[in-house]
């Protein structure tokens, strides 16, 4: 088959790749249809290792047909059509079984396309370890484009508003406009949101927030802004979705008191000074969390199929699977209004 994979900093290519095969019983292999770039495959684009793999397939969001089924995989067969959820757990434990991964008890929590032992979804075939858990069937009246933002982008958008604490009435600032950080401006406004501010170096990323329905703030003057605008009292909530330490700060100087900081970018800084004598006098909540997915979907799919949510609108542009060394460099620099990059066989 053909796959994409990581050779180091800024070197992805398109090159013939095994296939995948079942390599236990409750394995199974899809046939990719689509899959997307996410903010998080940018770290190991620039270098990031988190296995000391090279030469490994990389991506965690897909949806595809069903090839071939293992054994003991009862829930799916050849044909069906189904999405993946970006990281996998066992399964079999309480803990898996309730929709909670990272909190997986028999420590099998994965994610695809960090290293060769799960390898990654941007291939023409995918080999899900536990299939009958880690994919669901495209559920009637959803998309192939939003199943494909269900498979990690809205789910983790979801858990950063939810470990916000965003209801009805309350402030919020969105720190960061990408994929997920839109998202989450649309879901904090269906969660009651009374005001979202939202936060980018990107012009046009601000104005697909405002069209959204939020606040676009220049992140250069926004904490002077908000201050005014709030008389000094700040926000009740922030969700951080960029992982970098000035915007995770930024998130923290955005709330108030008894305020609440969600952050869902990944950040693999080691030199990060978390201001802890702020965060005392504000009685400051903060999270940071990886998503399981899985524990989203029911919820997700329902907001979807009611037409509340549209995640399916963040996608900019489409090419093949061929074509993904360009798809990184376009969505890394932000060329051409790049914002997500979702690519077919």
């Amino acid at each position: 088959m053909k796959a994409l994979t990581s050779h180091g900093a800024g070197d992805i290519r398109f090159e013939d790749y095994a296939d995948p095969t079942c390599n236990a019983d409750t394995d199974l292999i899809v046939k990719m249809k689509t899959c997307g770039i996410c903010g998080s495959d940018l770290h190991i684009y620039h270098g990031a290792q988190f296995t000391g793999d090279t030469g490994f397939c990389v991506g965690h969001e897909a949806i595809g047909e069903v090839a071939e089924v293992g054994h003991g995989v009862h829930k799916f067969k050849a044909g069906d059509q189904v999405m993946l959820s970006a990281a996998v757990g066992c399964g079999s434990c309480v803990s898996c079984m309730s929709g909670h991964i990272n909190r997986c008890e028999n420590n099998q929590m994965g994610c695809y396309g960090l290293g060769h032992n799960l390898e990654g979804c941007q291939a023409e075939g995918i080999r899900v370890p536990m299939g009958d858990f880690n994919v669901r069937h495209i559920p009637e009246g959803i998309t192939d484009d939003q199943a494909l933002m269900l498979t990690d982008n809205l789910p983790t958008a979801y858990l950063g508003c939810l470990n916000a604490e965003i209801a009805p009435g309350k402030t919020v600032a969105v720190v960061g406009l990408g994929p997920i950080g839109l998202m989450a401006v649309e879901l904090a406004l269906v969660m009651g949101a009374a005001q979202v501010y939202a936060l980018d170096l990107v012009p046009e990323r601000r104005a697909r927030a405002e069209a959204l329905g939020a606040t676009a703030l220049d992140p250069a003057t926004a904490k002077a802004q908000i201050t005014e605008l709030t008389k000094g009292r700040m926000l009740d909530c922030a969700v951080e979705a960029v992982g970098s330490d000035v915007t995770i700060r930024a998130a923290i100087d955005l709330v108030g008191a008894q305020g609440t900081v969600s952050v869902i970018g990944v950040n693999q800084s080691m030199d990060f000074k978390f201001p802890m004598g702020l965060a005392f006098i504000k009685g400051l909540t903060f999270r940071i969390s990886a998503c399981s997915v899985q524990c989203h979907w029911d919820e997700l799919v329902s907001l979807i199929q009611s037409g509340r949510l549209h995640p399916e609108n963040v996608i900019t542009h489409r090419m093949g699977l061929s074509e993904g060394s360009e798809a990184y460099r376009l969505f890394d620099t932000k060329e051409d209004g790049a914002l997500k990059m979702v690519m077919s066989v």
